[in-house]
């Protein structure tokens, strides 16, 4: 496929774009459970205006462009008011969660590096149900994540289990506000006061809950302390274009003080090019996103994000409520946000979550890992609330429904070809291939129903999910041959 010789005119160009659109997720309907905060078309419309007008700008050089400089400053003043911050809480604005949570455990590795002379291969602890963006984190920057286990009934952080993986080259712990697969915080106090006990640094991931937890709390909801005003908290990452519906990306990591943020940045002269100095990952980023991030928080205000929690929260106790009366279902956990995960004895959620998408809901499956079985994850946002009573009235027919779904042949299948073939290193790519091809996957297409796929994946050790997702990854992003332009 070879750039065209001749441009396209505009209606073309865009008939194009929306013809490629009809095979994605239909989340305007606020049918969708996960991946989309959307806060209406009115506040849409504010955020693609900002977005646009900032688009073509460069934040770079702050220097140079002013106005990219005083809406960061802006944004991180804000966030960290929100988030329990003092006179001396500095911060930055990053592409999402992700970046922010690679730049705390960059600034924790190299502030370890600074004043542990023997410091050997850096290692972070961390829960089971910390977000995977950690692994990612230690997996870039040859660092180790010492993984702890939760309790099994509420399913937060174990702070003797954490204790006890504590060694010399312990660079940070973690906690999470809130764990994204059950919606809970973690004991912050106590992994704080830990972490202060021990001489070391202490990252709250805030990504999912930092922004509408506080909103929780004013409503009269039971929030644990999380943020940057409880003792030995040093750094705290918070996603905006979550529940404070920036547009995507948009995130924010703050610090207690600017000593310690100082190791978050990277400088360069040593080339012949421009000096670099860059506050995080990315170097050239458009402004859109900081821009978009800035001009949501003034529209919405304060009055109009206790109102969206006031919904949100309404619709999470509602949920709650009504799968607790679904007979076969239970609650992982009690939830501390608007993100539900439920799990059955009875029924195979799989076969639950293909029968629920069959109706036009989509709802994410989890697999099982370490302390946590199988289950659904609901994201509750603003567009979902109007859809609880239709929600769970499906929900209790589905369950009837799947009563009795026995597992498809594929996963007898895989496990016998999988027995003889204990380690995961010794599978080539073809042989994945026809692993994936048994599945029904081919040319990065997915069948209609998944349950026998979820299963299969379920039962398969984390490395074998990891070289089969790798390889499914890999065939997905091919780009088109010849002969193959739109």
């Amino acid at each position: 496929m070879k750039i065209p010789a001749k441009g396209k005119n505009r209606d073309d160009l865009f008939s194009t774009l929306t013809d490629y659109r009809k095979g994605d997720n239909s989340w305007q309907d606020g049918r969708t459970w996960a991946y989309v905060f959307d806060p209406g078309e009115d506040v849409a419309s504010v955020i693609k205006q900002a977005y646009t007008m900032f688009l073509s700008d460069n934040a770079l050089d702050p220097t140079e462009f002013r106005s990219a400089l005083r809406l960061e400053n802006e944004v991180v003043a804000m966030c960290a008011s929100h988030l329990g911050g003092g006179p001396k809480t500095v911060g930055n604005f990053t592409s999402g969660g992700t970046e922010s949570i690679i730049l705390a455990v960059k600034t924790a590795r190299d502030h370890a590096r600074k004043h542990k002379p023997n410091l050997g291969v850096p290692e972070i602890v961390v829960p089971s149900t910390a977000h995977a963006a950690f692994h990612k984190a230690v997996h870039y920057l040859g660092m180790k994540a010492v993984v702890t286990p939760v309790d099994h009934t509420t399913f937060k952080a174990d702070v003797a289990a954490m204790r006890e993986a504590i060694t010399d080259n312990t660079v940070m712990l973690v906690a999470s506000a809130v764990s994204y697969p059950h919606g809970v915080v973690d004991p912050v106090e106590e992994i704080a006061a830990l972490a202060a006990e021990r001489g070391i640094l202490c990252h709250v991931d805030g990504c999912m809950g930092g922004f509408v937890l506080p909103y929780f709390r004013r409503l009269g909801a039971d929030v644990p302390a999380f943020d940057l005003s409880v003792p030995g908290v040093t750094s705290i990452s918070m996603d905006l274009h979550k529940f404070a519906y920036a547009a995507k990306g948009a995130s924010v990591v703050l610090y207690r003080d600017s000593e310690l943020r100082k190791h978050q940045f990277f400088t360069c002269a040593s080339w012949a090019g421009y000096t670099m100095i860059n506050a995080t990952v990315q170097s050239s980023k458009s402004v859109g996103p900081l821009a978009a991030a800035w001009a949501v928080l003034n529209y919405v205000g304060d009055e109009g994000y206790l109102e969206f929690a006031r919904q949100l929260l309404d619709a999470t106790r509602k949920i709650v409520g009504g799968i607790r009366e679904i007979d076969g279902l239970r609650v992982l956990g009690e939830p501390d946000m608007n993100l539900v995960a439920f799990a059955s004895d009875e029924i195979n959620v799989f076969h639950l979550i293909d029968e629920m998408n069959s109706r036009g809901w989509y709802i994410q499956p989890q697999l099982g890992h370490a302390d946590s079985p199988p289950n659904v994850h609901l994201t509750i946002a603003p567009s979902n609330t109007r859809w609880v009573e239709a929600l769970l009235k499906d929900l209790r027919e589905c369950v009837d429904k799947v009563r009795g779904a026995k597992t498809g042949p594929l996963v007898a299948m895989a496990q016998q070809a999988l027995a003889a073939i204990p380690d995961p290193n010794a599978i080539d790519g073809s042989m994945l291939k026809q692993l994936l091809a048994m599945a029904g996957i081919s040319g990065g297409g997915l069948p209609e129903r998944k349950a026998d796929i979820n299963e299969l994946l379920n039962l398969l050790p984390p490395a074998f999910k990891e070289r089969l997702l790798l390889e499914f990854m890999s065939d997905l992003f091919t780009p088109p041959s010849e002969g193959q332009a739109s």
